[in-house]
């Protein structure tokens, strides 16, 4: 298998409603990529297109084959991966597999979506349906209910008091914000405060309005490359090397291990496995925080801190740029914003930015080792991937 390296990456800014198509939104991110690569359209060999929602955002189907001809993709194999908000996680994968395996030198992956059009109670059964639709939603259960009650069992299981928790979700937003504030892509770009977060209408019991991501427009691309044609095309290229996937049923299959996500455990060993890594080797992460529980739930099962410690940690500042473990220098789903079929590249798109330098007043100092976690669905999918400079 071939080394492969990130040699361009786009995205547009991440907003709430607006009147481009996804169509519109990838091409401006894939020229970005594109333009950045040192390369021309016709150099691509494969498109792999991350998106979860057109077919009712927009009532278009096939999304990837118009994307492919709007950028001049002429006749290239184009794929289009729905995995819920791990879409393009899962095309970047394969993405890489592909030229790992010698089929392809250079691919485009990326992901669109246009999810705030919808308005909130359509894009709300919408992305409902990526949950047990037989068992799950009939019951009144959307996502926020989801991660409410694994924040009740998570309160349960490791005998933290409601209101300690609360305040430690709190300081996790306090957190995507602060770095929210400091990023140019960012759809909320203002830091808040332990009174915001508390001051909040409630969402589902216990969480508030900032526990919860916002619904976002917006598109990322990365172009990838084989060693050969990456050295010749950059003096940075960032290196994949290691990769996980793995997924779940719904959440009664998944009731042996609640509030842990076995699937993502699962995910993040093949990942550190595949590049020879452990935990204590990753300078930053870009995790899935659609909401603030969540971030507690995944920095423990990617082994960055023991079970039911992680609010303890992100107390202590242990999250933050200069601790054990910078986690979202981007701001996150939580500030960033969450363009469902967008996200896992958009992820890919920070740790390549972070790891050339390239990110100013919330660079990670000295980061060498970065990694994407994405979850789609409650636990269906998730999609660990791990990137080095100078490997």
């Amino acid at each position: 298998m071939r080394k492969v390296a990130v040699i361009g990456v786009g995205m547009t800014r991440f907003t709430g409603a607006q009147p481009k198509t996804a169509v519109e939104l990838f091409a401006e991110a894939a020229m970005d990529a594109i333009t950045e690569s040192n390369i021309k359209p016709k150099d691509i060999q494969a498109l792999f297109m991350g998106n979860a929602l057109s077919d009712i955002a927009e009532g278009q189907a096939q999304i990837q084959v118009f994307a492919a001809d709007y950028l001049g993709l002429d006749h290239v194999p184009a794929n289009r991966y729905e995995n819920a908000c791990a879409s393009s996680s899962a095309a970047f994968r394969d993405a890489v597999m592909w030229v790992a395996s010698g089929t392809f030198d250079i691919v485009l992956v990326g992901g669109t979506e246009t999810a705030a059009k919808m308005g909130t109670p359509l894009a709300t059964r919408t992305f409902a349906a990526a949950s047990d639709s037989r068992y799950e939603y009939p019951c009144g259960l959307t996502f926020p209910g989801v991660f409410a009650l694994l924040t009740h069992l998570y309160s349960r299981k490791y005998g933290i008091p409601l209101e300690r928790l609360k305040r430690q979700m709190a300081q996790v937003s306090i957190n995507s914000h602060y770095y929210g504030a400091r990023n140019p892509k960012a759809q909320f770009r203002k830091e808040i405060t332990m009174d915001d977060v508390f001051n909040s209408i409630m969402v589902a019991q216990p969480l508030q309005l900032y526990d919860c991501c916002p619904f976002s427009d917006g598109a990322s691309a990365v172009v990838l490359a084989c060693e050969e044609k990456a050295k010749k095309l950059t003096d940075k290229p960032v290196f994949v090397v290691g990769l996980g996937q793995a997924s779940s049923g719904n959440l009664a299959s998944q009731k042996d291990y609640l509030p842990r996500l076995i699937a993502r455990e699962l995910s993040a060993k093949q990942a550190y496995s595949m590049a020879g890594l452990t935990p204590k080797d990753i300078d930053l992460i870009e995790l899935h925080d659609c909401f603030s529980i969540a971030t507690l739930i995944a920095l423990e099962s990617l082994g960055f801190f023991d079970f039911g410690r992680s609010g303890e940690a992100v107390e202590r500042g242990e999250t933050k740029i200069g601790g054990k473990i910078a986690v979202n220098p981007s701001g996150g789903l939580k500030a960033k914003g969450h363009p469902i079929g967008s996200t896992g590249t958009a992820q890919v798109y920070e740790i390549v930015k972070q790891l050339r330098g390239e990110c100013g007043e919330r660079q990670v100092e000295g980061a060498k080792i970065g990694m994407t976690d994405t979850l789609g669905g409650d636990g269906g999918t998730i999609c660990n991937a791990i990137l080095a400079r100078g490997w």
